[in-house]
């Protein structure tokens, strides 16, 4: 039991790290090549702090552990909307200026419906997660038309302040060469932190659905938590947001997509019953309290704190489940 504690936490410490190494690598890369700083905010940043769900769930599939490859895409959607925007909405109200924003808030409500849809027949079919890759592949060219028509978008000028904050590479060596790095170590930080996540869950007779719902979750959304923090003190309200829808819409299509698309999965019919309804549910919350219906959109602290109480109610329901 000491030993996938260890693995565990030692996984999470480098699979954070490791991300954090990833992202700015691919930032920088992008940023060398000309990449607007709309689309280094919108793909390489909201995308890529989802890298540490992709492998997990990856290698949880490739193990035949379900339970763990959707535990944790489902439960860090769960976590980047309840936890990161309601404890960021807490510290300071999110102002949601960009209108690119605006626009995802409900393809999110859209793709998680149709992701609901495909597993209520209690399987995840090799046609289904290609269907969620088609449909993620389709959202990217979206995006990128989208970043293409808006260049002035308050997203692209908080990220351009950002990387202005750094030098740009005189050459991509250093940037690709963290990339890489980073990309390596993720991999063996997933692989680590699954062993033990399953270890853990056969040591207290738990499914590794929770342990995936709980532990695997929470730690694969720390990079979104430590994003949305550093870019709410700076006051970059639409990076807080973007990294957290972002991450939704990678989990939702990609990272379910690629972990079916390796090996079938079976859903628990517990996903069903409990774990996606409060998805669905916060999803929607997430929708309504920052779409801004009269003008832009705002989440302020009242509905942080909602959003937080229902992460802690959750958590606690899940504890006393696993009791």
């Amino acid at each position: 039991m000491l030993l996938p504690a260890f693995a565990v936490v030692s996984g999470l410490v480098l699979l954070v790290w490791s991300a954090d190494r990833f992202v700015d690598g691919s930032a920088q890369t992008a940023r060398y090549f000309g990449m607007p700083p709309l689309l280094i905010g919108m793909l390489v940043v909201g995308f890529g702090t989802s890298a540490p769900e992709m492998v997990v769930s990856a290698l949880a599939s490739v193990g035949g552990n379900p339970g763990i490859a959707l535990g944790n895409a489902y439960g860090s959607n769960i976590t980047n909307i309840a936890l990161i925007l309601g404890l960021t909405a807490l510290i300071a109200p999110i102002a949601v200026q960009s209108l690119i924003l605006r626009k995802e808030l409900p393809v999110l409500l859209a793709v998680s419906l149709f992701a609901f849809w495909q597993v209520l027949d209690g399987d995840l079919t090799r046609v289904d997660a290609l269907l969620l890759i088609l449909v993620f592949l389709g959202l990217l060219v979206w995006s990128l038309w989208q970043g293409l028509r808006n260049p002035d978008d308050a997203l692209g000028t908080e990220v351009q302040q950002e990387l202005g904050a750094v030098a740009a590479p005189g050459y991509p060596g250093k940037a690709v060469a963290w990339m890489l790095i980073g990309l390596l170590l993720l991999i063996l930080a997933s692989r680590i932190l699954v062993w033990g996540a399953v270890e853990i869950a056969s040591a207290l007779g738990v499914s590794d659905l929770l342990i995936g719902l709980t532990v695997v979750a929470v730690g694969t959304s720390l990079p979104e938590l430590a994003s949305s923090l550093i870019a709410i003190r700076k006051g970059e309200h639409d990076i807080a947001l973007g990294n957290v829808l972002g991450s939704n819409l990678f989990n939702t299509l990609a990272v379910v997509g690629i972990a079916g698309l390796i090996s079938p999965l079976t859903v628990p019919p517990e996903i069903l019953t409990r774990d996606l309804p409060v998805m669905m549910a916060l999803t929607l919350s997430l929708f309504v309290f920052g779409y801004g219906f009269r003008g832009p959109g705002r989440i302020n602290r009242l509905e942080g704190g909602i959003l937080l109480s229902c992460f802690v109610g959750y958590t606690v329901f899940l504890a006393l489940t696993a009791v």
